[in-house]
């Protein structure tokens, strides 16, 4: 497994910000703290009213990251915070959260402020509910033994892998990235929520060793100008990262093992090229497929990006690879 802090004193120094972090979440959850994280446009347009600029209650300033006084917080909260690192100031003694923190099925998720624009942002958003839900749908009623292996790959916040394992508590998990900040955030998110999970930094299942029995993959879809890692979902207008990723997963899969994989597909003239690429790796490596549309038409925005001219709409799909037993 891989080691993501340094030695001696900086060591010391993270855990202590980790454990001020998992003592956050902790306190949150006690206090019944609740937060829908929406798309960054929807928060951008409710950020840009005026009665919304400055933080009113917790939601405001650990949810739409607002600006806020001190005195807004509990104390405990405030020395939580300072201890965790998690606070900017301004000139004008105003704080900001450098996390977001956003609840889904009853857990609460550490993930990045808004705006997400570093490379490295940890994202979550509505992706993050519907995968959930995906996985719910797939795992409800776990008839996995005990021991059975799961990855997460491109675990960003750990919602994926927290989602099953709370599902399927016997499981082993382990959560894959190549942002070592995503992979601190999971870890902490899934021990707040009482689950143990290993780690490897990794793009795929490098690093990882076994025929896992269960796959999840979230890969980013968007063909991003910026080029940030947790958007870019490279060429096939986005679809590449989560060909990529399933292709690094199907040939690992224990005999009866699956990859569910939800994503975005760009429509061209009715076509689904990630449809047609996953079918033909399912066949290649003795899989069935199922396959549907979760949305039809997801970031309509996004048309207007000239890497989009030639395409009709952009879908949120699932794609279940089951090896053949």
């Amino acid at each position: 497994m891989a080691s993501f802090v340094q030695s001696g004193t900086a060591t010391s120094s993270c855990r202590e910000s980790d454990q001020a972090l998992l003592a956050v979440l902790r306190f949150l959850d006690e206090q019944g703290y609740r937060f829908i994280t929406p798309t960054p446009a929807t928060h951008a347009r409710v950020l840009r009213r005026p009665e919304r600029q400055q933080a009113r209650n917790l939601a405001d300033a650990l949810g739409w990251s607002l600006p806020f006084a001190p005195a807004l917080l509990d104390a405990r909260l405030f020395d939580m915070l300072v201890a965790a690192d998690a606070l900017q100031s301004s000139p004008d003694g105003q704080l900001k959260s450098r996390y977001r923190i956003s609840s889904l099925r009853g857990v609460l998720f550490l993930h990045s402020a808004y705006p997400t624009d570093a490379n490295d942002a940890v994202f979550f958003g509505p992706d993050s509910y519907r995968f959930a839900d995906l996985i719910t749908s797939e795992l409800d009623g776990c008839l996995h033994p005990a021991g059975a292996m799961l990855v997460d790959i491109g675990a960003g916040a750990g919602v994926g892998a927290i989602t099953a394992a709370r599902l399927c508590p016997d499981l082993r998990v382990t959560m894959t990235d190549i942002n070592p900040d995503a992979l601190r955030l999971a870890r902490i998110n899934a021990r707040a929520a009482g689950i143990h999970a290993d780690t490897v930094l990794a793009a795929d299942l490098d690093g990882v060793s076994g025929s896992p029995d269960i796959v999840l993959a979230n890969p980013p879809y968007i063909v991003d100008s910026a080029g940030r890692d947790y958007r870019h979902g490279g060429r096939m207008h986005g679809a590449e990262v989560a060909l990529d990723m399933a292709a690094a997963a199907v040939g690992r899969l224990s005999r009866g093992g699956r990859l569910i994989l939800y994503t975005g597909s760009a429509i061209v003239d009715g076509g689904d090229r990630l449809r047609a690429a996953l079918g033909e790796l399912a066949a290649d490596h003795d899989c069935s497929m199922r396959y549907r549309e979760i949305d039809p038409d997801m970031f309509g925005e996004e048309l207007d990006n000239p890497a989009y001219r030639n395409v009709d709409r952009i879908a949120i799909v699932a794609a279940i690879l089951t090896r053949n037993g």
